[in-house]
């Protein structure tokens, strides 16, 4: 763009494209979890967002409440999410990660974070750091 400003709209370009051949390469691990995309996307909602109501994941996942609870109870079935009536609104109901859907995304996570450590295992110290460096500046401006 020619009115860019520190060429945040280059940077912006270049980072979009990393971040999806990134996640495209890591993805590749999750085979280990047995869960796919969407599942997985929802059971990591809860298990670092705590309990939500079924009207809020959708909102979450970006999707239509009847896909959002049907993506439930297939979690449901396997064991790694529990349904639950709210204790201050009866007529909401809160889905909950179980010990094993947490224990079962732990496990994924764990290995995409293995897996991006061995992608960055020739890093210089120097590339480390400002990787890290990144990585901190993207979290504080996605906790806006």
């Amino acid at each position: 763009m020619v009115n860019d400003p520190g060429n945040r709209y280059e940077t912006a370009d270049l980072l979009h494209s990393a971040a999806v051949r990134l996640l495209r390469r890591i993805r590749a691990v999750d085979v280990g979890m047995d869960l796919d995309g969407p599942r997985a996307s929802l059971l990591s909602v809860l298990t670092f967002g705590g309990p939500q109501p079924v009207t809020r994941l959708a909102e979450i996942e970006q999707v239509s409440p009847p896909a959002i609870t049907k993506l439930v109870a297939a979690l449901e079935a396997q064991g790694l999410v529990a349904r639950e009536r709210s204790a201050t609104d009866r007529r909401v109901v809160l889905v909950t990660a179980t010990a094993a859907g947490q224990q079962r995304l732990e496990r994924g996570r764990d290995a995409r974070v293995r897996a991006l450590a061995e992608l960055l295992a020739e890093a210089s110290p120097e590339d480390l750091s400002t990787l890290r460096h990144a990585a901190d500046i993207l979290a504080r401006h996605l906790a806006l």
